[in-house]
């Protein structure tokens, strides 16, 4: 994985976090000049994606971040700001159903990436989880506006601790389901 894929991951993890404190501490002109070389350098990773989808996926989210950022300054406004992590599973939603009507859902795709020759009973389980991450991600997204609405220090709690939990929870449990469905179907 380049470097600056691993850059840009690591600054979008953080957003939250870098946009409590820095609107704690800074001008929002300040954050939102930092927050648009961030998205900025989104774009720019997007370029390294494996998949077509992910790296379209990672222009229009750095597009609509730099667009939120802009407003929040224009209009000196920072829950500008907030709406971004809504934006972010919106569009992991979008991708994720879309790739249903497709001859390979993305966690195929994925999964292909480290197994070509997946087995049938592989397709369908990829198809299971496909459908268990659209579910996630239109409930987090949920979670994510309603907390937009919400005092700044809640929206940082949410969107930059529990969601993250919730995501690599589910994630450490599907790779668990994951391992047992391969033994079984050994």
């Amino acid at each position: 994985m380049p470097l600056l894929t691993i850059v840009s991951a690591i600054l979008l993890l953080a957003y939250p976090l870098a946009v409590y404190f820095g609107l704690q501490h800074f001008d929002i002109g300040i954050i939102a000049a930092v927050m648009a070389g961030i998205f900025a350098l989104r774009i720019l990773a997007g370029n390294n994606a494996r998949l077509a989808e992910l790296k379209t996926l990672a222009w229009i989210s750095g597009g609509a971040g730099l667009v939120l950022v802009t407003l929040g300054y224009v209009f000196q406004k920072q829950s500008w700001f907030t709406f971004y992590p809504v934006v972010v599973n919106v569009l992991m939603l979008g991708l994720f159903a879309a790739s249903f009507k497709q001859k390979q859902t993305i966690i195929e795709r994925f999964a292909r990436l480290q197994e070509p020759d997946l087995p049938d009973s592989g397709v369908q389980y990829t198809r299971k989880v496909t459908a268990v991450w659209c579910g996630f991600f239109a409930i987090n997204g949920s979670i994510a506006l309603a907390t937009c609405f919400m005092p700044l220090h809640i929206w940082t709690l949410y969107n930059g601790l529990i969601s993250y939990l919730l995501a690599g929870t589910l994630f450490v449990c599907e790779y668990l389901v994951r391992q047992w469905v391969k033994k079984k179907t050994a």
